[in-house]
C-alpha cells in the first residue's frame, strides 16, 4: 500500500500529507464514502459539523474495524458556536457523533462580524486541555485574524485551513503560516473542478501521462501543503491517491504558479458571516 508522507504539527502530532473530505457528501453517502476511501489507502478524513455528516463518519470508523490510532480525524466548530458555552456542547457532540475524541478540531470560520474569535480559541483550547481534540488549528484565517490570536493567546494554531488551489495560490497567507510554523492545509484543491479544462494543466497532464487533477495534487503535495480532495467514486478515490510514484519538476511547478488569478471559488473570510439556520 502507498505511504502518505506526514507532516509534523507545532505540537508534535503527525498529519498525512493527503486525506479524504466529505464536504458536500449527502449524510445517507458519507458512511460508504468513507469506507471506500479507507480501502483504497486513506488514512486522513476531513469533516465538519456544518456538513452535517459527523455521525456517518463515526459510524464509518466503528465499521472498518481500522485502529484508531490509524486514523486521523478532523472536525470544525460550527459558525453558531463561537459563544465559549455553545462551543463546549458542540464539541461534546462532535466527540460523541464521531466515537471519540478527535484529532484535529479547527474553528471553521473567523467571523470577525458576529463574535470574538480570541474567546472562541480560548475553548477550542480548553477543548484540548479536556482531551476532546489532540491539536487544534483554525480555517479560513486572514493574516490580521492569526496575528490577533497570536497576541492574545498562549496557543499557536496547528493549521490553517484556507482555499488554495492553482487559481488562488495564496502565498501571502501560506508564508505567514510557515513563518509561525502553522501548517497550511488546502481546501478546494482542484477549485472545485474549474481548473480541469485548463489549457497549461491539460499540456502538462499530457506531459506526465497523469490526469489534471493528480498534475495538481501532486503540485500540492511538492508546495507542502496538506490536501484532502472529496468524490463519491471509487475510481476518482483512487485516481487521487495515485500520486506518489511521479514528481514535477521545478519547471512544471513554476507553470502551475503561473495560473493564479487570485480568484475564488469560496467566500472572502473577511465577509463570510453566515450562520446555518
Amino acid at each position: 500500500m502507498t505511504t502518505v508522507p506526514d507532516i509534523t504539527l507545532n505540537d508534535g502530532a503527525t498529519i498525512p500529507q493527503l486525506g479524504f473530505g466529505v464536504f458536500q457528501i449527502k449524510p445517507e453517502d458519507t458512511a460508504r464514502a468513507v469506507l471506500e476511501a479507507f480501502e483504497v489507502g486513506y488514512r486522513h478524513i476531513d469533516t465538519a459539523q456544518m456538513y452535517g455528516n459527523e455521525r456517518e463518519v463515526g459510524q464509518a470508523i466503528a465499521e472498518s474495524g481500522l485502529p484508531r490510532e490509524e486514523l486521523f480525524i478532523t472536525s470544525k466548530l460550527n459558525n453558531d458556536s463561537h459563544d465559549p458555552a455553545a462551543a463546549r456542547e458542540a464539541t461534546a457532540r462532535s466527540v460523541d457523533a464521531l466515537g471519540g475524541p478527535m484529532d484535529l478540531y479547527l474553528v471553521h470560520w473567523p467571523m470577525p462580524a458576529v463574535g470574538d474569535y480570541v474567546q472562541t480559541w480560548h475553548a477550542m483550547e480548553a477543548a484540548r486541555d479536556a482531551g476532546q481534540t489532540r491539536s487544534i488549528g483554525v480555517s479560513n484565517f486572514q493574516i490580521p485574524h492569526l496575528e490577533r490570536l497570536l497576541a492574545e493567546s498562549e496557543t499557536v494554531p496547528a493549521v490553517n485551513q484556507i482555499e488554495v488551489h492553482p487559481y488562488l495560490r495564496q502565498d501571502a497567507v501560506r508564508a505567514f503560516n510557515r513563518e509561525h510554523g502553522i501548517a497550511t492545509q488546502a481546501w478546494s484543491p482542484i477549485s472545485q473542478g474549474d481548473v480541469l479544462d485548463d489549457p497549461e494543466l491539460l499540456a502538462l497532464a499530457g506531459e506526465t501521462g497523469r490526469t489534471v487533477a493528480q498534475v495538481v495534487l501532486r503540485w500540492h503535495i511538492q508546495r507542502g501543503d496538506i490536501v484532502f480532495p472529496k468524490s463519491t467514486s471509487p475510481a476518482r478515490m483512487a485516481e487521487n491517491f495515485d500520486i506518489f510514484d511521479f514528481a514535477l519538476t521545478d519547471a512544471q511547478v513554476a507553470r502551475v504558479d503561473a495560473c493564479n488569478i487570485d480568484r475564488r471559488r469560496g467566500p472572502d473570510p473577511d465577509e463570510m458571516n453566515w450562520i446555518p439556520g
